[in-house]
Protein backbone atom coordinates (compact mmCIF):
# COMPACT_ATOMS: atom_id res chain seq x y z
CA UNK A 1 0.00 0.00 0.00
CA UNK A 2 2.98 2.84 0.96
CA UNK A 3 4.28 2.15 -2.47
CA UNK A 4 0.85 2.94 -4.47
CA UNK A 5 0.56 5.88 -2.10
CA UNK A 6 4.27 6.96 -3.10
CA UNK A 7 3.31 6.01 -6.31
CA UNK A 8 0.68 8.32 -6.41
CA UNK A 9 2.96 11.19 -4.99
CA UNK A 10 5.17 11.16 -7.77
CA UNK A 11 2.49 11.07 -9.99
CA UNK A 12 0.95 13.70 -8.94
CA UNK A 13 4.40 15.32 -9.01
CA UNK A 14 4.82 14.57 -12.85
CA UNK A 15 0.96 16.02 -13.41
CA UNK A 16 1.69 19.11 -11.73
CA UNK A 17 4.87 19.66 -13.49
CA UNK A 18 2.94 18.52 -17.01
CA UNK A 19 -0.18 20.76 -16.06
CA UNK A 20 2.14 23.84 -15.38
CA UNK A 21 3.78 23.49 -18.85
CA UNK A 22 0.76 22.70 -20.33
CA UNK A 23 -1.01 25.79 -18.93
CA UNK A 24 2.09 27.58 -19.58
CA UNK A 25 2.25 27.00 -23.06
CA UNK A 26 -0.90 27.46 -24.17
CA UNK A 27 -1.77 30.93 -22.08
CA UNK A 28 1.26 32.48 -22.05
CA UNK A 29 3.05 31.25 -25.23
CA UNK A 30 -0.55 30.91 -27.47
CA UNK A 31 0.81 27.31 -28.50
CA UNK A 32 -1.87 24.77 -29.81
CA UNK A 33 -3.47 22.82 -27.00
CA UNK A 34 -3.03 19.28 -28.40
CA UNK A 35 0.55 20.41 -28.71
CA UNK A 36 1.34 21.77 -25.20
CA UNK A 37 -0.58 18.61 -23.79
CA UNK A 38 2.50 16.77 -25.24
CA UNK A 39 5.06 19.02 -24.03
CA UNK A 40 3.41 18.78 -20.74
CA UNK A 41 3.53 15.20 -20.95
CA UNK A 42 7.03 14.92 -22.04
CA UNK A 43 8.14 17.08 -18.46
CA UNK A 44 6.03 15.46 -17.01
CA UNK A 45 7.10 11.86 -17.51
CA UNK A 46 10.69 12.73 -17.50
CA UNK A 47 9.60 13.85 -13.51
CA UNK A 48 8.02 10.98 -12.87
CA UNK A 49 10.48 8.14 -14.47
CA UNK A 50 13.12 9.90 -11.98
CA UNK A 51 10.71 9.99 -8.96
CA UNK A 52 9.41 6.55 -9.96
CA UNK A 53 13.31 4.61 -10.25
CA UNK A 54 14.67 6.66 -7.25
CA UNK A 55 11.80 6.67 -4.72
CA UNK A 56 8.65 4.62 -5.39
CA UNK A 57 10.04 1.46 -6.69
CA UNK A 58 13.86 2.00 -5.43
CA UNK A 59 14.91 0.48 -8.33
CA UNK A 60 18.01 2.00 -8.58
CA UNK A 61 20.35 -0.74 -9.00
CA UNK A 62 18.48 -2.24 -12.29
CA UNK A 63 20.01 -0.63 -15.30
CA UNK A 64 18.51 2.76 -16.48
CA UNK A 65 18.67 2.08 -20.02
CA UNK A 66 16.64 -0.95 -20.00
CA UNK A 67 14.12 0.71 -17.34
CA UNK A 68 14.40 3.88 -19.64
CA UNK A 69 12.97 1.69 -22.76
CA UNK A 70 10.74 0.06 -20.62
CA UNK A 71 9.31 3.42 -19.71
CA UNK A 72 9.38 4.79 -22.82
CA UNK A 73 6.91 2.15 -24.32
CA UNK A 74 4.71 2.60 -21.45
CA UNK A 75 4.59 6.30 -21.80
CA UNK A 76 4.30 6.22 -25.13
CA UNK A 77 0.50 4.52 -24.96
CA UNK A 78 0.12 6.98 -21.73
CA UNK A 79 0.90 10.06 -24.39
CA UNK A 80 -1.10 8.69 -26.82
CA UNK A 81 -4.29 8.17 -24.47
CA UNK A 82 -4.12 11.70 -22.37
CA UNK A 83 -3.62 13.00 -26.02
CA UNK A 84 -6.23 11.58 -27.63
CA UNK A 85 -8.65 11.80 -24.54
CA UNK A 86 -7.95 15.46 -24.34
CA UNK A 87 -8.75 15.96 -28.34
CA UNK A 88 -11.75 14.06 -28.06
CA UNK A 89 -13.11 15.53 -25.00
CA UNK A 90 -12.19 18.95 -26.16
CA UNK A 91 -12.64 18.65 -29.72
CA UNK A 92 -15.93 16.66 -30.19
CA UNK A 93 -17.91 17.42 -26.51
CA UNK A 94 -16.35 20.63 -26.47
CA UNK A 95 -14.93 20.46 -22.69
CA UNK A 96 -12.52 23.11 -21.54
CA UNK A 97 -9.30 21.51 -22.08
CA UNK A 98 -7.65 21.33 -18.48
CA UNK A 99 -11.50 19.77 -17.10
CA UNK A 100 -10.39 17.70 -20.22
CA UNK A 101 -7.09 16.68 -18.97
CA UNK A 102 -7.60 16.34 -15.63
CA UNK A 103 -10.51 13.51 -16.56
CA UNK A 104 -8.29 11.99 -18.68
CA UNK A 105 -5.21 11.97 -16.74
CA UNK A 106 -7.03 10.42 -13.83
CA UNK A 107 -8.23 7.49 -15.29
CA UNK A 108 -5.42 6.78 -17.09
CA UNK A 109 -2.96 7.47 -14.04
CA UNK A 110 -5.14 4.99 -12.48
CA UNK A 111 -5.75 2.27 -15.29
CA UNK A 112 -2.67 2.23 -17.17
CA UNK A 113 0.65 4.10 -15.84
CA UNK A 114 0.71 2.62 -12.18
CA UNK A 115 0.33 -1.33 -13.10
CA UNK A 116 2.57 -1.02 -15.82
CA UNK A 117 5.26 0.90 -13.91
CA UNK A 118 5.01 -1.36 -11.28
CA UNK A 119 4.88 -4.69 -13.25
CA UNK A 120 6.61 -3.97 -16.18
CA UNK A 121 9.29 -1.12 -15.67
CA UNK A 122 10.44 -1.02 -12.36
CA UNK A 123 9.29 -4.90 -11.75
CA UNK A 124 11.17 -6.48 -8.85
CA UNK A 125 12.93 -10.02 -9.05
Amino acid sequence: MLKFLKAQVASLSGTIVDFLTTLVSVELFHVWYVAANIAGNVCGGITNFYLGRNWVFNSRDKKVYVQGIRYIMVWGGSIALNTSGVFALTHFLEINYIISKVVVSLVVGFSYNYFLQNYFVFKQS
